[in-house]
């Protein structure tokens, strides 16, 4: 028999990067997609294109659907300022509005066209900078959505999001793909990396990524400018 099919939403970071490799691990024919949404730092990108490539992924699309003119983010506007890392709890200026609603419906597409019941998404409600779709709640919400809304769920195949990372911290997300194989220089995490990929060492994900090397007692791949 064939194996079951997968669409993984693949940002070229070390969340969605170990994603992948779980999935491949679970023995899914996997579909990598990912976009081009304005964002300042296109290396990204490039990091998707290598990781995509060296997992054998079926098939892998990158689509342009720009964000640029919508919202106020400081990921796809020039005069939205990044900011350090900082523990408070209120949203940061990197939050791209209903970034992850808008990925997932567009997976939700491809996993219609696929005859595909399952969409992983490496989003993590532990070590995350605050964005409220990255939470369990989010996630089992656009599931219920999915199942209503699709014509296969519709005829009985229903849809399952899947995210394996949703409640594990940095250090445990990078033990986990170290026991699958994943190769993290290979992934770019920071969201001001310059054209090389080399991660800007200030902005929140650079110190959750270099939190979790530290914890796992594991030497930090990351270029830093």
């Amino acid at each position: 028999m064939s194996k079951p099919k997968a669409v993984i939403l693949l940002s070229g970071g070390l969340d969605s990067t170990t994603t992948l490799a779980i999935a491949k691990s679970r023995d899914f024919a996997c579909y990598a997609l990912s976009f081009d949404y304005g964002q300042k730092q296109k290396s990204e990108l490039n990091s998707a294109r290598k990781i995509a490539q060296h997992f054998g992924v079926i098939e892998h699309q990158i689509l342009d659907i720009s964000m640029v003119n919508f919202g106020n983010s400081a990921l796809t506007n020039d005069t939205v300022k990044i900011e350090k890392y900082s523990q408070n709890k209120k949203i940061p200026a990197t939050y791209v509005p209903a970034r992850n609603t808008i990925f997932l419906s567009f997976a939700l597409t491809w996993a219609e066209v696929l005859d595909c019941q399952q969409i992983f998404i490496g989003v993590n409600a532990i070590d995350y900078s605050g964005y409220p779709d990255c939470r369990p709640a989010y996630i089992n919400a656009f599931e219920t959505m999915a199942n209503l809304a699709t014509k296969r769920c519709f005829e009985g195949q229903k849809l399952s999001i899947i995210a394996p990372l949703i409640e594990l911290n940095k250090m445990q997300i990078i033990q986990k793909g170290l026991s699958l194989g994943v190769d993290y220089s290979l992934t770019t995490t920071c969201y001001q990396a310059d054209k090389e990929g080399k991660a800007c060492g200030v902005c929140d994900a650079c110190e959750y990524r270099r939190l979790g090397f530290k914890q796992a007692g594991i030497a930090d791949p990351t270029q830093y400018q």
